[in-house]
This record gives C-alpha cells, sequence and structure tokens, in this order.
C-alpha cells in the first residue's frame, strides 16, 4: 500500500461530519433533517450509523499500516463508490461487501434509497458552504451490462453512465479529467492507463466542499508558531488564531476538542488534540463508533481561544488491503460474483467481473477563510481472465532456448553475454 505524504506536518485528527451533525441514534426510523432545511429531507439512520461505523473502522486499518504519518479519508466518498459496485455483487460476495459497509440489516434497495436520500440531504444548499457529489461510471466499449444495474446507479446515484475504450491510451485521461472537473482541480488524477487498460468497468466518486467558517479567522492575527512533530522536532507555522465566548468545547483527560462550524452552521469541523502525554495513536485506538456519538453528546458552550495552523494537505492511497481487512475480500479475487453486473444468464466471454483495486485520493486546504477539500475513490473492475501486466527489458547477459513445442526438441539453446549490433 502506498500513500503520498501531506505537504504539511499536521497531527490533529480532522473530521468532517458530512453525515451526521451530533450523535446519531440506533433507531432504523428516518431523522428528521437539520431545522432550517428542507423538512421533506429526511435520511434513515441505519445507512448514517453503518457509514459512520464503516468510516472508523477503515480508519483504524489504515492507521495500523500508516503509524506516524497523516491519514486524511472521505468516508463519504469511498461509501458511496463502493454502494454503486454493491449493486452488481451477489451471493457471499455480497454478503462480504454488506459486511463491509455494515449494511447487513438492509436490502439493497433500502440502501440504495437511503444513499439518494443522503446525497439529496447533503447537497442542500447552504449560502456560505458548497458541497458537490457526482458519481460515473465508464463501461468497456462494445461490452453488454445488465440494464438493471446501470439503471438503479442512474436512478440512485446520480451517476454519469458513460462507455469507453480503455485499451486506448487516452482512457485514463478521460476519467482523470471528469474527476478534476468535479473537485475544481484539487484531485487532478485518479487512475493511470495500467491500471485500467484491461478494465470492464471503472465506477467513481467525486466530492467537493467550501465552506466559509461562520466566524472567520482574523488574517492580521495571524502569526508563526511552533508545531512539534511526532520524533521531536519543532516546524514554525503559520497559527490562525480567535477566540469567542460559546465555542462548541469537550475536554477530557485524554484530549480537548473543538467544533468549527461553517456557514450556516449544518456542517462543521471537528478538531481533537491529544493532552500531553497521550499519543495520537492512542487517541485513534479509541476512535470508534460507540464512543464518536458519546463525545458528540458532551459538547457544551464555554468561552475560550484558538491556535489552530493554516495548512494544505494531499493523500492518496489503495484500499485494498483495508476492505479485505474488513471482510470483503472474497470481491478481489477470483472467487467473486459480480455477475449482477452482466444481462441475466449472460456469461462474459473475457473473463468473470472482479475488483482489481479501489483508489482514494483526498485533498484540503485551510486558511482563515475557511476550507476547502476534495475526495475522488475509483474502484476498478476487471475480468478474472487478464494476466498480471509486466515490463521486460533484455539489457544483461540472457540465457535463450529455441525450442520445437509440439515435440519438445531443443533446436538451439545458449548464454547471450555479448551481443553484436546487428
Amino acid at each position: 500500500m502506498k500513500t503520498m505524504p501531506f505537504t504539511g506536518a499536521v497531527i490533529v485528527c480532522c473530521v468532517f461530519v458530512l453525515l451526521c451533525g451530533g450523535g446519531c441514534s440506533d433507531s432504523a426510523k428516518p431523522a428528521t433533517a437539520t431545522p432550517g432545511r428542507n423538512p421533506q429531507l429526511v435520511i434513515d439512520n441505519r445507512l448514517v450509523n453503518a457509514a459512520n461505523d464503516f468510516a472508523f473502522r477503515s480508519y483504524a486499518q489504515l492507521a495500523k499500516t500508516q503509524a506516524g504519518t497523516n491519514l486524511f479519508i472521505s468516508p463519504t466518498s469511498i461509501e458511496l463508490a463502493l454502494a454503486m459496485t454493491y449493486n452488481g455483487a451477489k451471493g457471499s460476495t455480497k454478503d462480504a461487501m454488506a459486511q463491509a459497509l455494515g449494511v447487513q440489516a438492509m436490502t439493497l434497495d433500502e440502501v440504495n434509497a437511503a444513499n439518494a436520500q443522503l446525497l439529496t440531504l447533503l447537497q442542500n444548499p447552504d449560502s456560505k458552504v458548497q458541497l458537490n457529489i457526482a458519481d460515473a461510471l465508464w463501461g468497456r466499449q462494445g461490452f453488454t451490462f445488465d440494464p438493471g444495474f446501470l439503471q438503479r446507479n442512474k436512478q440512485y446515484y446520480q451517476a454519469d453512465v458513460q462507455t469507453i475504450d480503455f485499451t486506448a491510451p487516452n482512457s485514463a485521461d478521460i476519467i482523470n479529467s471528469w474527476v478534476s472537473r468535479k473537485t475544481l482541480g484539487m484531485i487532478p488524477t485518479l487512475v493511470d492507463y495500467p491500471s485500467i487498460k484491461d478494465a470492464l468497468m471503472v465506477l467513481a466518486n467525486a466530492l467537493y466542499f467550501k465552506g466559509q467558517w461562520t466566524t472567520p479567522f482574523d488574517p492580521k492575527a495571524t502569526q508563526e508558531g511552533p508545531f512539534t512533530l511526532p520524533g521531536g522536532d519543532v516546524r514554525m507555522l503559520a497559527m490562525m488564531r480567535n477566540s469567542a465566548e460559546d465555542y462548541r468545547y469537550l475536554e477530557t483527560d485524554q484530549f480537548q476538542a473543538i467544533a468549527l462550524p461553517y456557514g450556516e452552521k449544518y456542517v462543521s469541523m471537528y478538531v481533537f488534540l491529544p493532552k500531553a502525554g497521550v499519543t495520537l495513536s492512542a487517541f485513534t485506538g479509541n476512535l470508534t463508533s460507540p464512543h464518536w456519538n458519546q463525545w458528540m453528546t458532551q459538547f457544551t458552550r464555554q468561552a475560550g481561544s484558538l491556535q489552530l495552523p493554516r495548512f494544505s494537505a494531499d493523500y492518496a492511497t489503495s484500499l485494498k488491503d483495508t476492505l479485505t481487512a474488513l471482510g470483503m475480500g472474497v470481491a478481489f479475487t477470483n472467487a467473486a460474483d459480480l455477475s449482477g453486473m452482466l444481462p441475466p444468464g449472460v456469461t462474459s466471454t473475457v473473463g468473470k467481473p472482479v475488483i482489481s483495486d479501489v483508489i482514494h485520493k483526498t485533498a484540503i486546504r485551510v486558511n482563515e477563510e475557511g476550507t476547502t477539500a476534495a475526495a475522488a475513490t475509483g474502484v476498478i473492475v476487471t475480468p478474472t481472465a487478464v494476466l498480471p501486466s509486466f515490463s521486460m527489458t533484455v539489457d544483461h547477459p540472457f540465457f535463450l532456448v529455441i525450442r520445437d513445442d509440439p515435440t519438445g526438441a531443443i533446436l538451439f539453446m545458449g548464454s547471450i553475454v555479448a551481443p553484436e549490433k546487428l
């Protein structure tokens, strides 16, 4: 698993609350939207709870292999990309994906309907917040896919469904151009040509967020200050400063936490700062859905002052190992059953569909005015018959054999250590 480090060393835990603004109930009944929004907009809490739990489990798995490095993901982007793919899963693969996503108690129709509600609710306008979410599906040119699978992705996920010649060198450029447009250039590339040239399908989600602080920081108050890195070294960063009489604040013996709202206060950034003697890994070890729900009920209004770094960050990772650890490893093997992507009764002539990788990239910029952040997730589906690609350059001494294959007779053999120019 490869990661791309942040451009700054920001070791606070920033969580964008896009699924529920406070504690999430365990009830399966729909919860009404935040007052002030369209009262007709509702969300099935079962999906919210499952998605939040998936977020914390995913984070925990990534943190195991990326300890000491920056880690920034968009659970909403990942969940939506996988939910689109889930529509093509059957049998044990569907069960495994349901386990990973935490939606075992919901039918496929309920998952799709809840995600449609979520998309509508999250994109409800706020005068000082821009939140754009887009989904797309590129199918292999000349290949027939199940109409119902395509229609569900159009209907529930507003997916832009297209065909593409994955063998064309510019196929990655087409997908990356879509991602870049939908994230306003914050995620310029998601896939590369070698990773998709044999693909049957690529399913993608792109998310762009721009929010102005409800109470902006005064740029004149920003001053350089020390930021201590994990190894003890100190880096000087631009520290934004602010104070207020009614911050939403929480303090325990383990951490301090503050909620910084955007715009009309539908979305907030929550910053958790481990106390002296408590490592970030120790804090994140307790970062579970039950603890999160408990903490969300414990914030109180308090006067105080805040110093927060002004920073930018970029992150990229493969989620294959993480999702395997969460229980959906079968989807990445030859035993995968994604036959729901194919027309009923039709068997692919190029091999069964299997997920070859799930790519996730994010970016964030935080300054005195607010925050911009973007994410993109790509699910790459390839046929099982595709052989692993390789690169071989014969540029040093080698051994060769000329063989008559029907009989097995070796006609020539030898070592070539100093070939002459022909």
